[in-house]
């Protein structure tokens, strides 16, 4: 029985469901994890998150298809990329196939808060790691706690999808052999004073670029940077030093197997971006945002797709990935995963 919410009118925020999964590590094991009703964390003062930020999370969705179906959307990537990150932090590894599963789990036992198909909400899926137990030196933890929680939020964009205006920012996301490449919970902390000033400076959105030259595109403190040549290409950049977002690979095979797109994973210089047709940020909350204008330090570059929607190749991309997540366009093998 779907709980009685006002699933058209949901925000991109936090809702208190029923079960939340947990599992702890301790003496070198992880135990069999329990699904259970407390939504609070009760840890030592001197916990290693506390004191060092030892944390990592991910971010996925379930949603309802059109023929009523629950399910995910490729949850093997996101317990792939968190194997990736623990290893990066010297955090113990959740392994992918018991991530998987605890996805499923919590989903199964949260079923009445997944938005009906048609509403634009969808259920969002928060796994997170972090040290649980008192470290006072500079070191790893000795414990660790996994935890995933749901939440139904509604559409990124709330009235529909409207061009956003960024800025080139003077703040750097991620050092070259830094911790840019995983979803460490420390790279968020530091990307929000950056976002704030954006917002306060009247933009969307900060566009990063390389550390070490500031001559080629990185990211956002969130998203991955897409572009569409004007001969139809998707390109997008190429850096050890940007997370490597499962949207982003996904709309790579979409083009090219979908739309007979070349997809070109290369380094970007930033002098090249007045040159492409459309540019948008790719990410699990909004899927694809389209991009209307770049501020370079007072100067303008207008992308020719306009502030007023998202532009036609990107509207097919956006089309397509969204028609296979909710099962109106058959999925490459392995894509979807049915929870129920």
């Amino acid at each position: 029985m779907k709980k009685d919410l006002d699933w058209g009118s949901l925000g991109f925020g936090y809702v208190k469901t029923d079960k939340r999964y947990v599992s702890n590590w301790k003496d070198g094991a992880w135990d069999d994890g329990v699904l259970t009703e407390d939504a609070n964390v009760v840890i030592s003062e001197c916990a290693g998150v506390l004191q060092y930020c030892q944390s990592c999370f991910e971010g996925l969705k379930a949603y309802t298809t059109e023929d009523g179906k629950i399910v995910c959307f490729r949850p093997d990537l996101n317990g792939e990329r968190m194997e990736n990150t623990c290893k990066r932090l010297e955090m113990p590894v959740f392994p992918k196939e018991r991530f998987v599963q605890a996805v499923i789990d919590v989903v199964r036992a949260n079923a009445d808060y997944v938005p009906p198909f048609g509403s634009g909400a969808t259920l969002y899926i928060r796994p997170y790691m972090f040290g649980s137990d008192a470290v006072i030196g500079v070191k790893p933890a000795n414990e660790y706690q996994f935890r995933i929680f749901v939440t139904p939020v509604g559409p990124y964009f709330k009235g529909g999808v409207k061009p956003i205006t960024i800025r080139v920012t003077d703040f750097d996301r991620a050092a070259p052999h830094g911790t840019g490449h995983i979803k460490a919970g420390l790279n968020y902390a530091m990307s929000l004073h950056a976002i704030m000033d954006a917002h306060r400076q009247g933009y969307d959105e900060n566009m990063y670029l390389d550390a070490a030259t500031r001559t080629y595109v990185e990211e956002t403190g969130g998203a991955n940077f897409i572009f569409i040549t004007n001969d139809n290409k998707l390109v997008t950049p190429k850096s050890d030093s940007i997370l490597p977002s499962i949207t982003r690979r996904s709309l790579m095979t979409v083009a090219k197997d979908y739309l007979g797109m070349e997809a070109i994973e290369r380094p970007v210089r930033f002098d090249e971006v007045a040159d492409f047709a459309e540019v948008g940020l790719c990410g699990t909350a909004a899927v694809i945002s389209p991009v209307g204008k770049i501020v370079d330090h007072g100067k303008e570059i207008c992308v020719p797709s306009g502030m007023d929607d998202m532009g036609p190749v990107l509207k097919k991309l956006y089309d397509t990935l969204t028609g296979i997540q909710m099962g109106r366009i058959e999925a490459p093998k392995g894509w979807i995963q049915q929870i129920m």
